[in-house]
């Protein structure tokens, strides 16, 4: 590894991006005043607006905001980039260090679908490393991950943990095991969308001593925000404020910002605490319950809020549980996926209806 280990993984920005200063915004600017005439904003709220908090444009990075999720994932402000869910921060990662038809980024399906999406609308290299399917599930090769790193040059790297939709973990040692490999190589990228629902420690606690890993957390799942749209990138400072001289101006809407702020309170994070809890027991409920379902080929441990489950007949299974009335993730178009649906882990009352529909489609059968 170099003297500065930063600088390496600063190095793998596009060139063209390295002094990019990008957009000043009229909120960007560090000038106070009185009155503000600086952003062409209307003088008066809308009567739908009582108390004019979306008059003005927002802060870019709401320091309030940026302050609670730094303390939620025990960073610093400086290692918090805030924006649209977690698919904007792959997005500016994706553009910000990949050239269009020349770099790569490295995947392995079957996962989160917007990596391969981000990577085909900038043009980039997209090299896919499989799933394993073991007897412990569907794992991350993690060897045959660095191989594929170095033979594509790759300049990213993506790792979802837990996985979606095979609901898997990677453990930190084999993370650390990646990143050092490709310490002047790659920016690896851990996709912790449901850490919550796991019992294994966030990869924010590796950003210290490996500044070419980069984590992605969201407050659309455990924390029930999914409209608000708040997503979160953890990476070492120099890596944040590259990327929000890429990001596109005010990219946090204020009633969002202020919605988050007050979910992260004590009584709010308390409440998120215990329904995590209800989901990592009924999750376990409903394993079992699929288990016994003479049509459930294997049902996938899972350190997510759902489960991944082959059937003998998807179809079959995904019509009696429609014409139930319960839309589940059909994901049969989905590598090594043919004959599984993914179904997400609601309340007791709706896992309910989930076994109802499915018991009966078998006394039927």
């Amino acid at each position: 590894m170099s003297a500065d280990p930063t600088a390496a993984v600063l190095a793998l920005l596009r060139p063209d991006l390295r002094a990019f200063a990008g957009y000043s915004s009229a909120r960007s600017s560090a000038v106070q005043g009185e009155v503000w005439l600086n952003a062409n904003e209307s003088a008066w709220a809308n009567a739908a607006d009582a108390e004019g908090r979306s008059r003005r444009y927002p802060d870019p990075q709401p320091t309030a905001l940026r302050a609670a999720l730094a303390a939620l994932y025990a960073v610093t402000p400086a290692q918090v980039l805030i924006g649209r869910g977690s698919d904007e921060a792959i997005d500016l990662l994706v553009r910000a260090f990949c050239r269009p038809g020349v770099d790569a980024i490295v995947v392995t399906p079957p996962v989160f679908g917007m990596y391969a999406v981000c990577a085909r609308l900038q043009g980039a290299v997209l090299c896919e490393v499989p799933l394993q399917d073991t007897a412990g599930g569907l794992g991350v090769d993690i060897d045959a991950v660095i191989q594929a790193a170095r033979d594509s040059a790759a300049r990213l790297v993506f790792l979802c943990s837990p996985s979606n939709p095979a609901g898997s973990e990677i453990v930190l040692a084999d993370i650390v095991r990646v990143a050092s490999a490709l310490a002047s190589q790659a920016l690896v990228v851990v996709d912790e969308a449901y850490i919550e629902y796991s019992e294994q420690p966030s990869a924010s606690c590796l950003l210290a001593d490996h500044p070419n890993i980069a984590v992605l957390r969201t407050l659309s799942k455990a924390h029930a925000l999914a409209a608000a749209r708040i997503g979160t990138l953890l990476a070492a400072p120099p890596i944040i404020a590259a990327l929000r001289r890429c990001q596109a101006p005010y990219p946090v809407p204020q009633p969002c910002a202020d919605l988050a702020l007050a979910a992260l309170q004590p009584a709010a994070l308390a409440q998120t605490a215990q329904r995590v809890a209800q989901v990592k027991q009924a999750r376990a409920q409903l394993l079992t319950a699929l288990q016994a379902l003479p049509e459930v080929r294997r049902v996938y441990p899972s350190a997510g809020n759902y489960l991944l489950v082959r059937f003998t007949d998807a179809q079959a299974a995904f019509d009696a549980l429609l014409a139930a009335g319960v839309v589940v993730r059909d994901q049969r178009a989905a590598p090594q996926l043919g004959d599984a649906l993914r179904i997400s882990i609601g309340s007791a009352e709706e896992n309910q209806r989930v076994m109802a529909a499915l018991s009966n489609r078998s006394v039927a059968a």
